[in-house]
């Protein structure tokens, strides 16, 4: 039950990190999902990404919509700012709060219903204007609360439980990304941990509109024979591009990839993304060639995942507006109404 807070008891042996939490500071309420729902992996993967970082849980402000995803925010960050919005509309009002208030870390969570249905026109003006924001959608193809339902993600040809098959075309919510103007966007499977935590961490760091979609099995609705989003069928398609590791403060982190290229990028904030890439052929920083590529494989049945696109000097909403540097919710007043005499030198401005 969502009104059941676990208990506030923590083990004495529960390591804290740098900031003083221990990972039990990260989490939420007691999660309502089916049991083995890929929501509650994504959860998980978001509690160990923030634990690790050293984020103080009260610089986070989450936000969501309508749905199972939308849910999850109640599972984690307990302790940090929550707004859950009306359908589809989380990015409208995840903008008018980092307007407001620059210094936050905006995470936005969302579905395949209410991101790509009835939120379609907001998710595409959140990355077109790259509203600095992380923007994970928990995409299993169905509408898990209205009794499994094909979304608008749903690919074409695959069957429901009931074995009806689905005639329509899917929106590609990554594609629209890439092309709308995300400056970071990646795809992962919510039961490969090794894979999200870092994509979490990097998009976390990044400073524009960072975009995740995580494929996560409806285990009561799409698991089964015929579905493109069930747990088997994604590690069976799976066709993963890159591995990440996030450095920080260049404090190098020792993981073991597979072999292959290394290209280390530079972000703004100075922490160091070191993609080991599995495919020879692929740039992720060639936004053309990696909306091809996706969608090339795409049509052999295979799932791209890993950090599809970085634009690495990305600058945000703030700087493309000239926003003040000082958020708007610490100005008096007199700054915010400066009064007739600074609108008449405006309007004069405009003739």
């Amino acid at each position: 039950m969502t009104y059941i807070a676990k208990p506030r008891l923590h083990h004495p042996s529960l390591t804290p990190n740098k900031v003083g939490y221990t990972r039990r500071d990260y989490e939420g309420k007691v999660s309502t999902l089916c049991a083995g729902c890929g929501h509650d992996s994504i959860s998980a993967a978001i509690i160990q990404a923030c634990w690790e970082l050293d984020i103080q849980p009260h610089r986070v402000a989450k936000l969501s919509g309508i749905g199972c995803s939308s849910k999850t925010p109640d599972y984690f960050l307990g302790a940090s700012h929550g707004f859950n919005s009306v359908h589809g509309r989380m990015p409208s009002v995840l903008t008018g709060a980092n307007l407001a208030n620059r210094e936050l870390l905006y995470l936005g969570v969302s579905g395949d219903g209410d991101s790509a249905s009835i939120g379609l026109g907001q998710f595409a003006h959140a990355m077109r204007r790259n509203v600095n924001m992380v923007y994970i959608v928990e995409n299993n193809g169905v509408y898990g609360l209205t009794k499994g339902q094909f979304s608008a993600t749903a690919d074409k040809g695959s069957k429901s439980k009931k074995g009806v098959v689905n005639n329509d075309s899917p929106v590609d919510l990554v594609g629209l990304a890439m092309q709308l103007g995300a400056s970071f966007v990646a795809r992962s499977f919510s039961g490969d941990k090794a894979q999200l935590v870092p994509l979490i961490q990097a998009a976390m760091q990044h400073g524009g509109a960072a975009f995740i979609d995580v494929i996560s099995p409806c285990v009561t609705f799409n698991n089964h024979a015929g579905s493109t989003r069930s747990y088997d069928w994604v590690r069976e398609h799976n066709e993963a591009v890159s591995r990440i590791d996030l450095i920080l403060g260049r404090q190098e982190i020792t993981v073991d990839y597979a072999p292959g290229e290394v290209i280390d990028v530079e972000q703004h904030d100075g922490t160091i993304l070191r993609l080991k890439k599995l495919h020879a052929d692929y740039d992720p920083t060639d936004r053309v060639a990696a909306m091809a590529y996706m969608q090339g494989h795409a049509a052999k049945g295979e799932l791209v995942t890993g950090l599809l696109y970085l634009e690495a000097e990305a600058g945000d909403l703030h700087a493309a507006q000239n926003t003040s540097a000082r958020p708007l919710n610490s100005l008096g007043t007199a700054e915010l109404c400066p009064g007739v005499a600074a609108l008449d030198k405006l309007n004069a401005g405009w003739r």
